[in-house]
């Protein structure tokens, strides 16, 4: 088993309660109050107990704590993927759609989801898959439009008939 990472030799428990007294991050108190321990003489299976996580975590909050202080113990939104399409073919992608599409060149008369992935595949060699098709659109703020359902033997004369229409007062 290897040796403990030491912890940073230019705080103290007192110093790190005092952080924890101003922070406005309960993640950050936590993190704060089980290094203060630390920095008290407990072990640091004690200090894991205390606050309930394992030595794992606590070691990794000290690296943390080692590198960057106590702003390092922040707690932070993750930086998830990287967009498939950049600025610039989403702005392209926009101005196709606004335009819409061309019976003549594009052989359409209302542009598909799956026509539009089809086309950035065949500009710019980005696959999209089915889930991130509409994902991706909404986020361009597009919403997919479907027309109404109709009975393919509706005939338009007979709608008439069975509209409700409210009884008129006498």
């Amino acid at each position: 088993m290897s040796a403990a990472i030491k912890l940073r030799s230019d705080f103290s428990g007192d110093e790190l309660r005092r952080f924890a007294k101003t922070s406005k991050c309960p993640a950050q108190v936590r993190r704060l109050l089980t290094l203060a321990h630390l920095y008290d003489g407990k072990t640091r299976s004690e200090a894991a107990q205390l606050s309930g996580v394992g030595l794992q975590t606590i070691r990794d909050w000290v690296i943390v704590f080692n590198k960057k202080g106590p702003d390092g113990l922040l707690e932070r939104k993750a930086l998830g993927r990287t967009s498939i399409l950049n600025d610039d073919q989403r702005q392209k992608l926009s101005e196709i759609v606004e335009r819409g599409p061309s019976a003549e060149i594009d052989g359409l008369v209302r542009w598909r989801l799956l026509d539009l992935v089809k086309g950035l595949f065949d500009t710019y060699r980005i696959p999209i898959s089915k889930q991130t098709r509409s994902r991706k659109f909404r986020t361009m703020k597009f919403r997919k439009l479907s027309t109404r359902p109709r009975h393919w033997s509706q005939a338009p004369d007979t709608i008439e008939n069975f509209k409700k229409t409210s009884q008129t007062k006498l």
